[in-house]
């Protein structure tokens, strides 16, 4: 009996060792979260909002990207029934309509590359982003967020979702090597020609 109490006693002092670790990391943890939503915390942005494109607002000088959605560019174009249409254009106008539908807020604290505040934006407590996932005017682009809505859009084939498209972020890079290859053809053009000369 004695061998097994210190044992016990021997395993216990680890087994506390332990636990005091596992709960200053913990703690630790729970510190850094909190750095990180207070550090994420922001003043709302409100209107008046101007509708750039399907996933752009502007107030004022300051641009605004809507999370977690990506919409067609503003010249590109989708197919529904063997016919070519406006889904850019469309996009941004399913946008405007949103934001009139009511008071609109958006919240956000990080910029994306172009400098533009990623933000999350509700009229009457529903998700801007989420109701132009729903519409089939904009794609998710996070592995959780909108995944419902865009389901159901490509289920009901709603907006872009009926007829065959081309991803908003493929259609972007497609265009760019269209530019680069351009550049680089016509100015070997111009190495070719005797023009220099």
């Amino acid at each position: 009996m004695r061998a097994q109490r210190g044992f016990y006693r021997k395993r216990g002092r680890i087994g506390r060792f332990k636990d005091a670790a596992l709960t200053l990391c913990f703690l630790f943890l729970l510190v850094l979260i909190a750095a990180r939503l207070q550090g994420g915390a922001s003043d709302p942005v409100v209107g008046p909002f101007r509708v750039v494109d399907g996933d752009t607002l502007a107030a004022g000088a300051e641009r605004l990207r809507l999370a977690d959605i990506d919409a067609p560019e503003l010249d590109q174009t989708c197919e529904h029934d063997g016919q070519e249409w406006a889904c850019g254009q469309e996009a941004k106008a399913i946008l405007q309509r949103l934001m009139q539908r009511g008071s609109a807020e958006c919240h956000g604290s990080e910029r994306d590359r172009y400098g533009r505040l990623i933000v999350n934006c509700f009229v009457d407590g529903r998700t801007v982003g989420g109701e132009m996932v729903r519409s089939g005017m904009a794609v998710t682009t996070s592995l959780v967020t909108y995944r419902r809505e865009q389901a159901d859009a490509q289920t009901d084939a709603k907006g872009i979702w009926a007829g065959p498209f081309t991803l908003p972020a493929e259609w972007r890079r497609e265009r760019r090597l269209e530019q680069e290859g351009g550049d680089f053809l016509s100015g070997m053009k111009d190495l070719l020609s005797l023009e220099w000369l």
